[in-house]
């Protein structure tokens, strides 16, 4: 507004602020702060496994990844209290080459078997995120069809840690989804490479997810996790890329024939589908069938039960035996000590590692 004088007033007035609130009480901030949710008992942990409640299995996986020892032995109270209503499920292993569609053929494929009846739980390895410490659930947000499937359970591996580590925990939670219902397990494995060892030995039936026309297919993947395959998906078989996915199909069946018979006598099968358009994803599942009914005739499936059981006590051990041997004081003063005379030449690597491991049995 413009005074008679030329000069402007602001229309803005000011008013007065609010009066401020008096301080929270530090005490009551300090017990919201520490406040902690009742745990439950072990024996809740289980009867809410065994009833299908979700809010309670995650809490209990979330125990097996914990690092904190009294997390560690409440989780193996729990699993321990679960195995008997574990084991009656189809283990499936599910890996790829990168841009294979894993997820959306996951999707697909578990969106048609739990329209079948069945309740799917998926699992990943992701060995990668040791070295990221970043999301590896980045690819499972697209799962919005089996994200809110009632008879569908999305779970990630741990955001960081050993492959072997990672793997361990995964084949627990394994045992909780059991008994908490679902009778169609999922592991589905995000590199290439070890992690696919690591699934293949804890899975009744593994499934290898390929592209057509990425080059040479048959030298797109190592032979050995080739011959793990009891089954191999051509996936994105439609449109334009039918004819590649059929011809990928002809390649990799003859190339399968080459190798040894597997001692399940079961004879890897070859397929092509597509999950955008949902074609050839029950012949998928009628083949994962066809391998049970074989595997259980000729008692191969409780073979390879009792074997993964045995590698995976043996596993363990190993793992074990490695953090504690990182996490020994002695060990954590003395290893940059090591570590330099190696680097400059003042000892071999077997000569410094034989000096430690003295040193940390003799500190037991």
């Amino acid at each position: 507004m413009e005074h008679q004088d030329g000069t402007f007033k602001s229309m803005l007035t000011e008013q007065p602020g609010i009066e401020q609130p008096s301080h929270v009480r530090s005490d009551a901030v300090q017990r919201l702060k520490t406040a902690r949710k009742p745990r439950l008992s072990v024996e809740q942990y289980i009867e809410g496994i065994k009833e299908g409640n979700r809010i309670i299995l995650s809490q209990a996986i979330t125990l097996i990844e914990s690092s904190l020892p009294e997390n560690q032995e409440l989780s193996q109270k729990i699993i321990e209290g679960c195995l008997p209503f574990s084991g009656k499920s189809i283990r499936l292993g599910i890996t790829g080459v990168p841009g294979a569609g894993k997820s959306s053929f996951i999707e697909t494929f578990g969106t048609y078997i739990t329209g079948l009846g069945h309740k799917i739980a998926v699992l990943t390895i992701d060995p990668s995120s040791e070295k990221t410490h970043g999301s590896i659930l980045g690819d499972k947000t697209r799962m919005d069809l089996l994200g809110v499937n009632k008879n569908a359970y999305i779970r990630p591996s741990p955001s960081a840690g050993t492959l072997g580590g990672v793997a361990r925990k995964t084949r627990e939670t394994i045992k909780l989804c059991e008994a908490a219902g679902f009778n169609i397990i999922i592991i589905e494995t995000v590199g290439v490479g070890q992690s696919e060892i690591a699934v293949h030995s804890m899975v009744d039936f593994f499934l290898l997810l390929m592209l057509a026309g990425a080059g040479d297919e048959l030298q797109g993947i190592k032979r050995g996790i080739m011959e793990m395959a009891d089954c191999i998906a051509i996936t994105k078989a439609d449109g334009t890329n039918k004819e590649k996915a059929d011809i990928a199909r002809i390649n990799y069946g003859s190339a399968l024939h080459l190798f040894p018979k597997n001692e399940s006598t079961w004879a890897p099968v070859v397929h092509t589908c597509s999950a955008r358009d949902n074609v050839g994803i029950k012949e998928i599942w009628q083949t994962i069938t066809d391998y049970m009914g074989t595997v259980t005739k000729n008692d191969y499936f409780e073979a390879k039960r009792h074997y993964q059981s045995k590698y995976w006590m043996h596993e363990s051990i190993v793992e074990r035996l490695k953090t504690n041997f990182y996490e020994n004081a002695k060990i954590k003063e003395t290893i940059d000590e090591f570590e330099g005379k190696v680097l400059r030449g003042e000892t071999s690597s077997f000569i410094a590692a034989n000096k430690l491991l003295e040193l940390y049995f003799s500190n037991l």
